[in-house]
């Protein structure tokens, strides 16, 4: 089947078959680490015996953190954030730095752990708050927040639809951990020189005039 298909690409006039739109050269690309076994998918999912302990986990491999965050605090919200326990604590399994980057598939001994600019650290209170639930009612409740079951993400669907997960504000409701759109390479999600930074291809969209902000933020 997968011959057949390779062979209908060339027909079409599509000769190289590749990962260019994928995580192949993205900051989640650890194939080059001899501990990944030079595998893209195993340092995060597995397809046996997966954890999912964390619900709505994508089939999860790595080891999951057991910290207890500080959580993001402000007089003006009225949704508040719980400790991290959906999608979002898969993310912090490797940038709270408490878990080693390498530890998946019931390894446990690793010593490399996340760092700067990745780190996140168990601090949260000076980042956007996450595992909050963004719906209708809450929209409703605060004139500074567009409705996510109307408003369009600018991806396809709604906010709802697009960005959220199972109705709650996620890491990856800003973030897309597999960089599908990085066709550069390295410096698709790096700048090398003068200081190393992550720029924005690993959010959903551009945030240029502030436009992933103003996606759900009615300012």
């Amino acid at each position: 089947m997968i011959k057949f298909f390779y062979i209908a690409l060339l027909f079409i006039g599509v000769s190289t078959f590749t990962f260019s739109q994928g995580i192949k050269q993205t900051h989640h690309d650890f194939s080059g680490q001899a501990w990944s076994n030079h595998e893209y998918c195993k340092p995060c999912h597995t397809p046996h015996n997966a954890d999912l302990t964390v619900p709505l986990s994508p089939l999860w491999n790595h080891q999951l953190t057991s910290a207890v965050f500080n959580l993001y605090s402000s007089a003006t919200m009225n949704s508040f954030p719980g400790q991290p326990d959906r999608t979002s604590k898969l993310c912090l399994s490797c940038h709270d730095g408490t878990i080693a980057i390498e530890n998946h598939g019931g390894v446990n001994t690793g010593t490399s752990f996340m760092p700067s600019p990745g780190l996140i650290s168990t601090d949260l209170s000076n980042d956007h708050p996450i595992s909050i639930v963004y719906d209708a009612a809450l929209a409703a409740t605060d004139p500074g927040l567009k409705d996510p079951t109307t408003t369009m993400s600018g991806l396809g669907g709604t906010i709802t639809q697009d960005l959220l997960k199972n109705g709650y504000m996620e890491c990856t409701s800003c973030h897309d951990p597999h960089i599908s759109r990085n066709i550069s390479g390295c410096t698709g999600c790096h700048i090398l020189h003068p200081q190393f930074h992550t720029v924005t291809v690993s959010i959903w969209k551009s945030n240029t005039n502030s436009e992933l902000c103003l996606t759900c933020h009615n300012k």
